[in-house]
């Protein structure tokens, strides 16, 4: 069990809490003032700052930026207005807030939220080669393609589609979260329908570069913090065809072509860019298509939170004659994983 770091602004008052706490933890109580960083990596953080004023938001700020790695849950504890504190809360990146009397139910809380160090890393490795060598606006070769596949399907099976794809979802890029969080999807759903380790590679692969186009749109429309405008929609959805342009004659099988064009197209003829219908579809298209969809309901946008795991699978049982029925299905252990255990 990984260490939990209390940051206060009374270390008596702090050390009280975490022996009325009585947790088994091993537990390091920070002053919020003291200018010397403790040598530590908390896998949980609580901050317990009474006095929240400008000078304390900024101490609490650089603490945190220097201690809390990507994963890492933070539980805010509110003293006094209690709508002040969720804006700053807000503003520091908590994971949740809770009264002092709540404090012992949210811990419990998150201590199973909190990722774990391989997977942080995992996913940080992942992030890094995925930024720089596929997604920088280089050309993308099937050798490139395949060592950021084996990164992702090596992960997945080391160390799981839930935690995986939690330690994604706290990527602040929305592009490179989603296409690595799809890829991984890709992965766990192919395990889920038996295929060979070279199908299973293959798709993860499809999956990884579905969204390689999206290099070509403004990033004030793939970042903008709400809904787009029709004329902004009618530029992302150019993402499909600019990214089957860039790897044509790159040497990329016609199927992975097929996904990265195609990702969009829905089996009733509404999708695009070419509102191809039924049959129309590869099924290997299909596959990419069912990940692309729910990863995308997981996820977390600028205007809305991310969807549960079963609520999201709901979605995807209410767009028959849109997606595959038959894959929807197939898809369901992948879904089960991300209910988390009560």
């Amino acid at each position: 069990m990984g260490q939990l770091l209390l940051i206060t602004d009374d270390i008596q008052r702090g050390r009280r809490l975490l022996r009325d706490l009585g947790t088994r933890r091993p537990c390091h109580v920070h002053d919020l003032y003291d200018d010397a960083m403790p040598a530590l990596d908390p896998a949980l953080i609580v901050s317990d700052v009474e006095a929240l004023t400008s000078e304390a938001i900024v101490r609490l700020r650089r603490t945190l930026a220097q201690l809390r790695d990507e994963g890492v849950p933070y539980l805010f504890l509110v003293h006094g207005n209690a709508a002040r504190s969720e804006a700053q809360a807000q503003v520091l990146g908590a994971t949740a807030t809770a009264g002092v009397s709540q404090m012992l139910g949210a811990l419990e809380r998150l201590q199973g939220a909190s990722i774990p160090a391989i997977v942080r890393m995992r996913a940080a490795e992942a992030r890094q080669f995925f930024q720089h060598a596929l997604f920088s606006g280089q050309p993308i070769t099937p050798v490139l393609a395949d060592a950021g596949t084996d990164l992702v399907v090596r992960a997945v099976c080391d160390t799981g589609i839930y935690d995986w794809v939690r330690a994604v979802q706290k990527f602040d890029d929305a592009t490179h979260q989603h296409c690595l969080l799809v890829a991984a999807l890709a992965a766990a759903f192919s395990g889920a329908l038996g295929l060979r380790p070279t199908d299973r590679h293959h798709l993860t692969r499809a999956a990884l570069l579905h969204d390689v186009g999206k290099v070509h749109v403004p990033i004030e429309i793939l970042n903008k913090p709400g809904r787009l405008t029709h004329s902004e929609t009618v530029v992302m959805r150019t993402h499909a065809e600019c990214g089957h342009a860039m790897l044509v004659g790159a040497g990329f099988d016609d199927s992975l072509l097929a996904a990265v064009r195609s990702h969009h197209e829905m089996i009733d003829g509404t999708g695009y860019p070419d509102g191809l219908r039924g049959r129309e579809i590869p099924d290997f298209v299909r596959l990419v298509t069912v990940c692309d969809v729910y990863g995308a309901l997981i996820e977390r946008r600028p205007y809305r939170t991310s969807m549960s795991g079963p609520d999201a699978y709901d979605i995807l049982q209410s767009m028959t004659g849109q997606l595959d029925d038959d894959l929807i299905r197939a898809f369901k252990p992948v879904a089960v994983a991300f209910k988390p255990a009560s």
